[in-house]
């Protein structure tokens, strides 16, 4: 399956993952609307569970955690680590097109659904102090080599927030930073990275 620009448009780890609120599974919570105004961009408080317990826990992550389930992602981002996971919210899944949704969702789909779920994780626990750092280092952008094997360039932007681009050009905005788990730690980003 070979993902268009237009499916890429809107930086982790998925979209198909908004199918994934829409099943009837029965392990999964109702998806419920993202938030993504200026007080979300804090740093969120330190929290017990891995990355997925915590995701589990967030009401923004049902579609991303029904997505990993879908692509028995689970115990692997339950393991050691640590995880860096710039996770898209409900709302990034919305802005993917449904006829797109449903195919990754799809049986047929889980090979595509685990290459883009893998390119929003970056190996090694990168919080948001971390992050500026290689950015700084970097002469204004980081380049992120992920789980899948491909690259997201981190840049920060003039208001102080931080973005990725994709291998295919599209970018994402994290919209709230450093919700720690056990194994890792958590980003939440606004729109879904393709790995290209």
């Amino acid at each position: 399956m070979k993902f268009t620009r237009y499916t890429a448009v809107a930086a982790v780890s998925a979209a198909a993952l908004a199918v994934a609120a829409c099943s009837n599974s029965t392990e999964t919570a109702p998806a419920e609307t993202a938030t993504t105004d200026t007080a979300a961009m804090e740093p969120a408080a330190t929290t017990s569970g891995t990355v997925v317990t915590v995701a589990q826990g967030n009401p923004d992550f049902t579609t991303l955690v029904s997505a990993i389930q879908t692509a028995e992602l689970a115990d692997t981002l339950n393991g050691a680590g640590p995880f860096t996971v710039f996770a898209p919210t409900n709302a990034a899944f919305e802005k993917v097109p449904a006829a797109t949704r449903d195919s990754l969702m799809a049986p047929a789909g889980k090979e595509d659904l685990t290459r883009i779920l893998t390119y929003h994780v970056v190996p090694g626990r990168v919080d948001a102090a971390a992050l500026t750092q290689q950015i700084q280092a970097g002469g204004g952008t980081a380049t992120l080599t992920t789980v899948q094997g491909g690259t997201l360039t981190a840049r920060a932007e003039a208001d102080g927030s931080i973005t990725l681009t994709d291998a295919a050009g599209g970018t994402a905005k994290v919209v709230q930073a450093d919700v720690a788990a056990s194994n890792g730690v958590i980003h939440a980003v606004d729109t879904v990275v393709m790995p290209g």
